[in-house]
């Protein structure tokens, strides 16, 4: 209900019967009738009435209690404001002017809600917008994490993305709260009210003037300390206070490594040799290894070639081992010079990592830090006087130590192979893989066909052991004589035949029977012990021919020659002396 108003009574506050032993002022008066009739609390809803949820007051401190501050900002009611929200204690004054937000105008008890955070943030916010810009710099603590980033306190909220904390790999963001750091701002969202900061783009400002003012003054040559911030498998990346040098690992140590971890690790700070400077692409090598004596540069006059070495067997290779002859100096083995006696194709055949042995210098290159060696060289070479103790022509019995397609491999002595080629092991015979007619591990008879000392290769012959037959096949064999022999194989085109002196010939198709057939089947088989006549020869190819067909035909012919005719036209058997040499010649033909 609307409070009823007194009624006002017609009074001369100025008449001096009203208290005339008090002395007081007009405007006082003024002030006590309006508290009294209720003027002022009309006035105050009126003020009240002109101001909006969102405006920043001034109001006093008129009381301090243990959770609130009353603040009086002249309205129709005091506000209470939480005193945490105070976090200057010089605020916390009775009497003190203060600003507050007025963050409604009736609460739910009737009372107006105040909020000194809000003010503060509202004036930090006003500031922000009048005094900075897009790529300002502010200085800022580290409040709390956020999903995506931290939050920063630059006198008001504002976020920092996790991409822009630093410019290196970030393990924790928890190291980073509590701290304050220069940032640069990103973005202000005036509507949203809000703003993004960076401290990556700071740093890589600072990086990118450091780095410049670096390389100015950097000298090759010049010594430097770096900490190493990235291993890779071809060197190492050290961070020179500002800017990135490459370790290449040739440049690591003098002896060989397989990756710059052997020599450093991450975080590690090292003392290096500036080798070259690419001011243009802002590049710098740098060297380890230089900072000592390169140990190669008397290498020749140490170990000239010949020099009997020990070392220690520290790498093995598919091709080789690598011995350590003294710190930063290591030399090739390899496989081919392991041994005289043994065909080594893997290198842990003979040597072991770890392994001392003894190894003779063969040859240096100094300009690309490699060292030949031999351990056969340490032994005497078998091949020296091999064609003292293997002249040509010589016949040996050797060892079949192995079967290949092309030949028999025997070894002469230890250390000395030679080979028989397929082509060498019968003069009449065609062999096809010289498991024919040998086996692995029998000793066989040879004759010496070739010795080269330098390539290691000695030749022998199998079939030199016997003189050729078909130097004389024209002579014991010539065409027109019958000979005999058994079918080895058939084909469309003819049968192979192996005669009884070893030699094989061809019977042609065409050349097997006097009468008429299908398939060569039907005349004769594998096996089949046959009589022929020859009917070429040609020694330069190796090639016999023969025919059944014309053996056949002259025995006809002469059983045709046999039989005597009569007188009266009638047939008379051959006289029995006749028929006998006939049959003495067949058999005879057949035995032969």
């Amino acid at each position: 209900m609307p409070t009823k108003q007194p009624a006002q009574h017609s009074q001369d506050w100025n008449a001096s019967n009203v208290l005339d032993d008090v002395d007081f002022q007009e405007h006082e008066a003024r002030q006590f009738r309006d508290l009294l009739y209720g003027t002022e609390k009309s006035g105050g809803e009126s003020s009240l009435s002109q101001l909006n949820a969102g405006q920043v007051l001034t109001g006093r401190v008129v009381e301090i209690s243990k959770d609130y501050v009353v603040i009086d900002v002249g309205l129709k009611s005091e506000g209470l404001v939480p005193i945490s929200e105070f976090t200057e204690p010089e605020e916390l004054v009775l009497g003190n002017d203060i600003e507050v937000y007025l963050d409604q105008t009736e609460g739910e008890d009737g009372q107006i809600v105040l909020s000194r955070e809000k003010a503060r943030k509202f004036r930090q916010w006003e500031h922000i917008v009048k005094n900075c810009h897009e790529g300002s710099i502010v200085k800022g603590k580290v409040i709390r994490k956020v999903k995506g980033g931290l939050m920063v306190d630059i006198g008001m909220e504002a976020f920092l993305p996790g991409s822009q904390i630093d410019n290196k790999r970030i393990k924790n963001l928890d190291d980073f709260i509590g701290r304050t750091y220069d940032f640069k701002i990103l973005k202000i969202n005036i509507d949203r009210k809000n703003i993004v900061v960076s401290r990556r783009e700071l740093l890589e400002e600072e990086r990118v003037s450091r780095k410049a003012e670096l390389l100015e003054h950097i000298q090759e040559g010049a010594t430097l300390r770096g900490i190493v911030k990235n291993i890779t498998d071809f060197g190492v990346f050290l961070d020179l206070d500002g800017i990135d040098g490459l370790l290449h690992i040739t440049d690591m140590t003098w002896k060989r490594i397989k990756h710059p971890s052997e020599v450093v690790r991450l975080g590690q700070d090292i003392e290096v040799i500036v080798l070259h400077v690419d001011r243009e692409k802002g590049r710098v090598a740098l060297g380890l290894k230089q900072k000592e004596s390169n140990p190669w540069e008397e290498i020749e006059k140490k170990y000239p070639v010949g020099t009997r070495i020990r070392g220690k067997i520290v790498n093995l290779v598919s091709y080789g081992a690598f011995i350590e002859i003294e710190p930063g100096i290591e030399g090739l083995i390899h496989v081919s010079e392991m041994s005289w006696t043994k065909n080594i194709t893997d290198p842990s055949e003979a040597v072991r990592v770890g392994d001392e042995v003894e190894a003779i210098v063969l040859s240096i290159q100094k300009d690309e830090g490699k060292i030949s060696l031999g351990i056969k060289q340490t032994e005497r070479n078998p091949w020296e006087d091999v064609e003292k103790k293997y002249p040509v022509g010589s016949s040996v019995v050797a060892e079949i130590r192995n079967l290949t397609n092309y030949g028999a491999f025997v070894e002469l002595e230890p250390g000395v192979d030679g080979l028989i080629h397929i082509s060498d092991l019968s003069w009449i015979k065609k062999v096809s893989h010289p498991s024919e007619v040998l086996k692995k591990g029998d000793k066989v008879e040879a004759v010496i066909l070739s010795v080269d000392k330098e390539s290691k290769k000695i030749t022998l012959g199998v079939k030199q052991l016997s003189s050729n037959p078909w130097e004389s096949i024209e002579r014991s064999l010539p065409i027109g004589s019958i000979v005999h022999g058994s079918i080895t194989k058939t084909a469309a085109f003819g049968a192979f035949v192996q005669l009884d002196n070893g030699i094989e010939a061809l019977i042609h198709v065409t050349e097997l029977s006097d009468q008429p057939f299908g398939k060569v089947e039907d005349v004769v088989a594998k096996g089949d012990r046959v009589t022929a006549k020859v009917i070429k020869v040609d020694p330069e190819h190796k090639k016999l021919a023969l025919s059944i067909k014309e053996y056949l035909i002259e025995k006809n012919r002469m059983n045709r020659d046999d039989i005597v005719v009569s007188a009266k036209g009638g047939k008379k058997s051959k006289k029995k002396s006749d028929v006998k040499k006939s049959k003495d010649r067949e058999d005879e033909e057949s035995d032969e």
